[in-house]
């Protein structure tokens, strides 16, 4: 197959990537050398571990060809810095969340996104926003205190803004 050159609107930059058409999302974003999350999981947009945003939406990049994501797309990467973390990425450090770190992205873009609608979700809101990710070290209770702890900080952050929570 042929390739092409594809622009892509990563984390606030215009991005080029030659892939072929049918080329997953994933992969494009894997050739960029700056960027070492989403990552592979299962192909199948049954784990998680690939998810980013585009246009403000949760996707499972493994699922989505490349060359349909023309919208804004925000990897883990994108979403906060080391010097201003978003605060779902300062929860899972607090809550010393990750064991081995593989499925973090999908976990952390996942949970940023369910929390940008629900403000002050119930555990069983978290858990059923979060139901199709997997975790193979069993961090789960840590993941619900960690989303839980988001939560608060964004609307504390939001009532601190004058924003009803």
């Amino acid at each position: 197959m042929a390739q092409q050159r594809l622009k892509l609107r990563v984390n606030g930059k215009s991005r080029a990537v030659s892939v072929e058409a049918d080329t997953p999302l994933l992969y494009a974003l894997r050739e960029l050398s700056d960027l070492n999350a989403p990552h592979f999981g299962c192909g199948l947009a049954q784990c998680g571990a690939c998810t980013v945003h585009l246009d403000g939406q949760p996707v499972r990049s493994c699922a989505i060809p490349a060359t349909a994501a023309t919208g804004e797309i925000v990897t883990l990467a994108g979403l906060g810095t080391a010097e201003k973390p978003h605060p779902v990425q300062q929860a899972w450090i607090d809550e010393e969340v990750p064991q081995c770190g593989y499925c973090v992205s999908g976990w952390i873009m996942t949970a940023a996104a369910f929390l940008k609608t629900n403000k002050n979700p119930t555990d069983a809101q978290i858990r059923e926003a979060l139901a199709g990710l997997k975790c193979r070290c069993g961090t789960h209770t840590a993941i619900l205190r960690a989303v839980k702890r988001a939560a608060q900080v964004m609307a504390k952050g939001a009532m601190a803004k004058g924003v009803a929570a």
